[in-house]
């Protein structure tokens, strides 16, 4: 290996860092301080990853997070992330997030998703009811290191491509297809305007148009049924499929510990207090929305609220699912009430500008995504299980659709890894300085070789922390729900 002498790591919050919003300068002298951050980070020391001497131990990172979530529950998530290393990972960013706060960055922030694993990419619906593939969650969301996202998602292809079985040379095709789309569509955006860069997103069925002879009639059919599959998603299915009627109303189905409806969970009072809170939280959480969509959502009154168990890393955070009717019992809304909790990033990083932790992720969210839910917005509540808490709404499905890993070919895992990295760039293109990022790329492949070798690397810390929750359990240290 070549040996690189660099600037010593230091903490992120203490890192220089570009903006373009911080002076005003020409697309020259952002591209000049873009090639200057080369000396910062080389671009070939992105490659590097090994622990450092004083890590945290991986076991102690996920038991501090439990101590914040319901107990009842931590069993659960530790019995996911056991399932696999990349179910670990899933689970695992704030020991990720540790880990990347001690590696070179380049100096120039955007806003991060934070956990940005191939999972959290998918098909969502755009308020205009057209398909697309975006970023779908952010709750870790900070601004910080563009690298740091780009790193996750690169060790998260790895991951998966292990658990399939894939060949290094191929996993690693995955990784350069992910990151040469993320170059290449970062010096394309670095080229566009402000509002062409803004408005720009993946429609599907553009996207399944203009591109199906280079996808092959295989990929085409698969994301023609990818886009069926996603748009029966929708509000109805998930009535259908999370109610019943009781006593001529729709009631939430009792599925424990998975969907618990809040009449079976409490008692008494006790019971009245936690329903007046929540029904507090769908009441004055519209103050966020725009005027328009406050008005729609005034036109439905709330019904029913259940507690649901939601992902891998969101396991034991307080999330609750609301069931609204609107014109009559055939014109159902599902909220999902999550908790927000501080970013796994917030120890590595400057703090939010944001007092509310659902502020902070629905802001997040809405400088990222292309199509955002009409109904995406936040609350605080006193006294949910004795202390203030923060949340942020959603609808809970709308035509949303997901990739199973496990299903994918090494062909398919790398034109996904493709669309990723070209739906990463488009997001950070809308808060960075697309400008300066993509000078710092360059037109060559030295970075992303260079990421294929870290993504490597950080798959071998990933299943070396996957087996120490795994003797954790063994020994008694930690309880399962198995």
């Amino acid at each position: 290996m070549v040996a690189v002498v660099s600037p010593p790591p230091v903490a992120a919050g203490s890192r220089p860092r570009l903006s373009a919003r911080s002076e005003q300068l020409t697309p020259t002298e952002r591209a000049a301080r873009g090639k200057g951050a080369r000396i910062l980070a080389p671009r070939r020391i992105h490659g590097e990853y090994a622990p450092t001497s004083g890590r945290a131990d991986p076991v102690d990172v996920i038991e501090r997070q439990s101590r914040t979530r319901l107990p009842e529950l931590v069993p659960l998530r530790y019995q996911r992330m056991l399932e696999s290393p990349f179910r670990f990972f899933r689970g695992a960013a704030a020991v990720m997030a540790a880990d990347l706060a001690g590696t070179p960055v380049s100096g120039i922030d955007v806003q991060l998703c934070g956990d940005a694993h191939m999972l959290n990419f998918r098909l969502l619906a755009s308020p205009e009811r057209h398909l697309v593939f975006d970023i779908n969650d952010f709750d870790e969301t900070l601004p910080g290191p563009w690298e740091w996202d780009v790193k996750r998602l690169a060790a998260s292809l790895v991951i998966a491509g292990r658990g399939n079985g894939f060949a290094p040379a191929r996993r690693r095709a995955a990784v350069s297809a992910a990151i040469g789309a993320y170059r290449a569509w970062m010096r394309r955006f670095a080229a566009m305007t402000n509002l062409d860069v803004w408005y720009a997103h993946v429609d599907v069925d553009q996207l399944r148009a203009r591109l199906g002879d280079v996808l092959g009639r295989r990929y085409t059919r698969r994301l023609s049924r990818a886009a069926t599959t996603a748009r029966s998603r929708d509000r109805l299915r998930a009535f259908a499929r999370l109610t019943e009627v009781t006593d001529g109303q729709p009631r939430f189905v009792s599925d424990p510990p998975l969907l618990v409806p809040v009449r079976e969970l409490l008692r008494g009072a006790e019971r009245d207090l936690l329903t007046d809170q929540l029904t507090t939280i769908i009441d004055q959480y519209g103050a966020t929305l725009v005027d328009d969509r406050r008005s729609l959502l005034a036109q439905y009154r709330l019904v029913d609220v259940a507690r649901k168990v939601v992902g891998v890393g969101s396991v034991g955070t307080r999330c609750w699912v609301a069931l609204l009717l609107g014109r009559d019992r055939d014109d159902p809304l599902l909220l999902q009430v999550k908790e927000a909790q501080a970013s796994v990033l917030a120890d590595h990083l400057p703090a939010s500008r944001y007092g509310n932790q659902g502020e902070r992720v629905v802001a997040g969210q809405r400088l990222m995504q292309a199509a955002g839910d009409i109904f995406l917005g936040w609350q605080r509540v006193d006294g949910i299980d004795g202390r203030r808490r923060d949340f942020y709404v959603r609808q809970l499905q709308d035509w949303k659709g997901v990739v199973l890993p496990e299903r994918m070919d090494p062909d398919g895992l790398a034109l996904f890894a493709r669309l990723c990295g070209a739906t990463l760039a488009r997001a950070h293109a809308r808060s960075g300085d697309r400008v300066a990022i993509a000078a710092y790329l360059g037109a060559g492949d030295a970075f992303d070789q260079a990421i294929a070798r870290f993504a490597e690397a950080y798959a071998d810390q990933n299943e070396r922390d996957h087996a120490a929750l795994a003797e954790a359990a063994r020994s008694g240290r930690i309880s399962t729900a198995g």
